[in-house]
């Protein structure tokens, strides 16, 4: 069933994040421990922060555009492509909790504690610690967006493993960006 984001519920928008995210003050971190970064400008010192807004799925740690050398970033467009030719297998890399509630239609779903595990739907033969990905096929991973670590983790664990990085291609705007931009959605999807 697709819906778009009007049709999707308040509570998805506004579901609770992790606490690692937050400090005691109850400020969203912007990396590492870090929940203000101060920068100069002309007209003297500017604090940067981070507050929860209600387009933003979940509070987490801001994630690198590029979490691994060689991984290529990707926008709505090239995910778009790439369900339309089959260019490259879209990934939901998220628990299945989150993708039953919207993803991606035309996605696959490996959540990203197993992906070291199933690299074979990716074209690698073999097993865990001893893969062949000769064959590897272009990968798009995704999860809940640019502050989301569950797509970073995994890609890490597939470079870990031997998946050539110059095939893996990383939607770091993931489900945020895509309900943002009013792009359909698929629910109930197992």
């Amino acid at each position: 069933m697709r819906s778009q984001l009007l049709g999707l519920t308040a509570a998805v928008l506004l579901l609770p994040f992790t606490g690692a995210a937050v400090n005691a003050e109850g400020e969203l971190k912007i990396s590492g421990d870090n929940t203000v970064v101060t920068i100069q400008t002309e007209d003297g010192a500017v604090d940067i922060t981070r507050t929860k807004t209600d387009a933003a799925l979940i509070g987490g740690v801001l994630q690198p555009m590029v979490p691994v050398p060689g991984v290529t970033p990707v926008g709505e467009l090239e995910v778009i492509d790439a369900l339309k030719t089959g260019s490259a297998k879209v990934v939901d890399m998220r628990t299945l909790e989150w993708r039953t509630q919207a993803t991606i239609p035309g996605s696959m779903h490996i959540p990203y504690t197993e992906v070291a595990m199933r690299l074979d739907e990716f074209g690698c033969s073999g097993g865990q610690g001893s893969w062949d990905c000769s064959k590897a096929e272009n990968v798009i991973a995704f999860c809940n967006g640019p502050a989301c670590p569950q797509s970073p983790v995994a890609i890490k664990a597939m470079a870990r493993e031997g998946y050539p990085v110059d095939k893996i291609f990383y939607y770091r705007g993931g489900m945020q960006d895509w309900m943002v931009m009013g792009l359909t959605t698929a629910e109930d999807m197992f």
